[in-house]
């Protein structure tokens, strides 16, 4: 217990814990509906952000919310052009990313700034971020709860829902900004390149250990503060990045349920 006597620890687990809070969420829908790769096409996209805020001064993370919300758009967009191709939106999306990325990362003042974006830092969240993670993690939350049983609608069976008058176009935008904020606020914690993993990893465990989609969603959110909880005090202890010990304890518990089940079947 003697490391929460240090400020920057306290501001780090405050965080770290929110994020795992709200990004299962999104992850139990973004699983359910097979689209786990916009996680990975909105983390590329929020490292140019990153990129971007460093070279004009802003704060990073706010530079990578907006660039995963525009990226977000631009991929509504696309999969609206083409509609029998709507994954191609995806794809086109992470090329992109990865490609500013690159060309801006050779612009940025001190190229540590960057890395510590990579795959998180456990000292440098500061009091701005720790305020817009809060504010961002009781938006997704709010709005998650609130429109819950349209969204079980949106993933399970679009046609019903459109059929019982839900505003579906609309849940799916929403939807779609969610994961862009909760990608975008991530990425001084977890990283860039690792916040996929806690989007899909507590969901892939709460899976094998659920009957059921709301028992899916409330074990993935416990399963992803376990996970950031103890990714951090490993990255604390042992000096490692919090985002890749965080997706390395994911998938060991992930193996460990997947024997425990095996076992039990």
């Amino acid at each position: 217990m003697s490391i929460f006597k240090y400020d920057f620890i306290m501001k780090s687990f405050a965080a770290g814990i929110l994020i795992a809070l709200s990004i299962p969420l999104i992850g139990t829908i973004m699983v359910c509906r097979k689209s786990s790769n916009l996680g990975d096409a909105l983390s590329h996209s929020a490292l140019a952000g990153v990129a971007f805020g460093l070279i004009i001064s802003i704060n990073p993370v706010v530079g990578s919310i907006i660039s995963c919300l525009i990226a977000s758009l631009f991929i509504d967009f696309l999969r609206k052009k083409f509609p029998k191709n709507a994954d191609m939106a995806i794809a086109i999306v992470t090329s992109l990313g990865v490609g500013l990325a690159a060309v801006l990362s050779d612009f940025t003042p001190g190229s540590k700034n960057l890395n510590s974006f990579l795959f998180g830092s456990i000292a440098a969240i500061s009091n701005m971020e720790l305020a817009i993670v809060g504010v961002i993690t009781f938006f997704v939350i709010f709005l998650y709860l609130k429109y819950y049983t349209g969204i079980v609608y949106i993933i399970f069976d679009e046609k019903i829902a459109e059929l019982t008058d839900l505003p579906v176009r609309r849940l799916d935008f929403m939807i779609t900004i969610l994961t862009a904020l909760s990608i975008g606020m991530g990425s001084r914690i977890v990283g860039v390149l690792t916040i996929s993993s806690l989007m899909i990893l507590p969901v892939a465990g709460a899976i094998k250990l659920s009957n059921s989609f709301k028992k899916t969603v409330i074990l993935s959110v416990v399963l992803g503060v376990l996970y950031v909880v103890l990714g951090l005090l490993t990255s604390f202890y042992l000096s490692l990045k919090p985002g890749g010990s965080i997706a390395i304890i994911g998938v060991i518990a992930l193996l460990l349920i997947l024997i425990i089940k095996k076992d039990n079947n």
